[in-house]
């Protein structure tokens, strides 16, 4: 219960659009204060060479975010992954989605039914396959992410089908006056 209440604070602080200047990333928080508190108010641009970016990821994470590749379905490490977090862009640390908008979608790749922020995801049209599909990026570094359905389920009846390449997992922890109190 004390976790379920710690992670709705977290999408309450999320959902206002009170935020001040926070850092850019979530990945040295370690308490639900903590976490909220590095939620940006808005992006900051990330531009790198792609030769710094060919260092900076692997092979297979260079494919997918910067030449706009797909992963394999059923083979990304996020694909299952039931934790309370949030799932940040690889590239620059960005969050992107929250572990309660995640949903099983069964194509094959983590699913999700709304970002974080929307302007946080950056979308345009991709004729790839010969036909429109919406590409999703992240709207910081421009790393592809997926690409949005509208097939989803309530409450925006839209599916956001992401590589687990394209990103990192956040846990979630009870701040110390939260666990303390029950």
């Amino acid at each position: 219960m004390k976790n379920y209440f710690s992670f709705c604070l977290v999408i309450l602080v999320l959902a206002s659009a009170s935020c001040q200047t926070q850092p850019k990333s979530v990945k040295g928080a370690t308490s639900v204060n903590e976490w909220t508190a590095v939620i940006p108010a808005a992006i900051e641009r990330v531009e790198k060479e792609e030769s710094v970016w060919k260092q900076e990821l692997t092979e297979e994470e260079y494919y997918v975010i910067r030449e706009k590749g797909t992963e394999r379905s059923f083979t990304g490490d996020l694909l299952d992954n039931k934790k309370e977090g949030l799932y940040t862009c690889r590239g620059c640390g960005l969050p992107l989605f929250a572990s309660d908008t995640k949903y099983k979608s069964g194509t094959g790749w983590p699913s999700y039914f709304q970002p974080v922020k929307k302007e946080f995801i950056k979308e345009d049209t991709d004729y790839n396959l010969g036909y429109a599909r919406t590409e999703v990026m992240c709207a910081q570094c421009d790393g592809h992410l997926g690409h949005v359905f509208p097939d989803g389920p309530k409450p925006t009846g839209l599916r956001y089908c992401i590589n687990s390449l394209s990103l990192d997992f956040v846990e979630a922890k009870p701040d110390a006056a939260v666990s303390n109190q029950e």
